[in-house]
């Protein structure tokens, strides 16, 4: 995202120099100094604003408002300031007014060909030649239109697209929880059920039948100690994620986010590489959160007595030499007989864990 918006700010920023070059000329054309300097006062004011709208169109979350209005504001005092400069020789505003028509896309997305027959009539009506205004505030203004429209366009299509992804991962954060929950249910509703149903009947017998209410609550510890090893089961189930699915998450994760991604693991792994998974979920976070990596390498070894995970990047002067998710990685490790070590040489940060099956 960062990316396509600089380019596309960059595509905007040749457009708006270009219609830039019009006025300026006709500002070195111009003798008189007082009509010179409120030719200069008039480009400024009007090129800072069209900058502005420009910016604002492709930046979330900016005073767009605030920019539409000083864009209105400089393009009414555009013609009195600039009207008159070079007349004669050359028409000024004329350029303004295709500037206009090229910037009124972005600024009134819906309607914006309103503005055209206006903008053209006053071209027409300051210049004293209306045949040459109306090529240049028309024809020139239309043509900065495309150049303008294009790049905003497809920077909503990125932003649309950034959009739908997030909600698709918002879904499927829905669907496992939702999920999750039915197991839940389908894990201890009954057994909840029977518990209370014999916890209720040893409660009646207690006064009538001791042998019998004893009986009952030794069902009932049975019983809950039987779902409470179920749901461990089941959370457990949900917490353990497969090291070659973790690594096919961080791919893409790093792929999207602009870093070149090689990932190498074997097809069989032993069951205990599953704790690799979290080491990798660590090394993916520091490379995206503590570097400005451009690649980055992770690969599975499988050997006789252990299993080593290997991550590289060549974003080391980012990434902090120890930190808390690292300690609580090495903690985690160490209670399956594993280890993690981390190191930097030559601008490359490795992390390295490894298991003993």
């Amino acid at each position: 995202m960062r990316r396509a918006r600089v380019l596309t700010l960059v595509s905007l920023g040749v457009a708006w120099s270009t219609s830039l070059v019009g006025p300026g000329v006709g500002v070195l054309l111009e003798r008189r100094p007082a009509w010179v300097v409120a030719g200069l006062v008039g480009v400024v004011l009007f090129s800072a604003a069209c900058a502005g709208v420009l910016y604002a169109s492709v930046t979330p979350g900016s005073a767009r408002s605030r920019w539409d209005v000083a864009f209105l504001v400089a393009s009414l005092l555009s013609v009195p300031l600039l009207a008159p400069v070079a007349a004669g020789r050359w028409d000024t505003w004329a350029w303004v007014g295709a500037a206009l028509v090229g910037t009124a896309p972005v600024v009134v997305r819906r309607r914006w060909w309103v503005v055209v027959p206006v903008v053209v009539a006053v071209a027409v009506v300051v210049s004293p030649e209306p045949l040459r205004a109306l090529v240049i505030a028309g024809g020139v203004g239309l043509g900065l239109a495309l150049m303008h429209v294009l790049p905003v366009w497809l920077w909503d299509l990125v932003v649309q697209a950034q959009r739908g992804r997030e909600a698709r991962a918002r879904l499927a954060v829905i669907e496992e929880r939702l999920r999750f929950a039915r197991d839940v249910h389908d894990v201890l509703g009954h057994r909840l059920t029977v518990i209370a149903l014999k916890a209720e009947l040893a409660s009646r017998l207690a006064t009538v039948d001791g042998a019998r209410a004893g009986a009952e609550a030794d069902g009932v510890r049975e019983l809950a100690a039987s779902a409470l090893a179920e749901l461990r089961e089941t959370v457990h189930g949900y917490r353990t994620v497969d090291l070659d699915e973790q690594a096919s998450a961080i791919e893409q994760v790093l792929t999207s986010a602009g870093v070149r991604c090689t990932v190498s693991i074997p097809a069989a792994l032993p069951a205990v590489a599953r704790e690799l998974s979290w080491a990798l979920r660590e090394a993916g976070t520091n490379v995206l959160r503590h570097s400005r990596a451009r690649w980055c390498t992770i690969d599975v070894a499988v050997g006789a007595d252990e299993v080593r995970l290997t991550v590289a990047n060549d974003g080391a002067a980012g990434v902090p030499g120890h930190g808390s998710g690292l300690r609580g990685l090495a903690e985690r490790l160490e209670r399956v007989g594993g280890t993690v070590r981390t190191g930097e040489e030559g601008g490359v940060f490795t992390l390295v864990a490894t298991v003993r099956p």
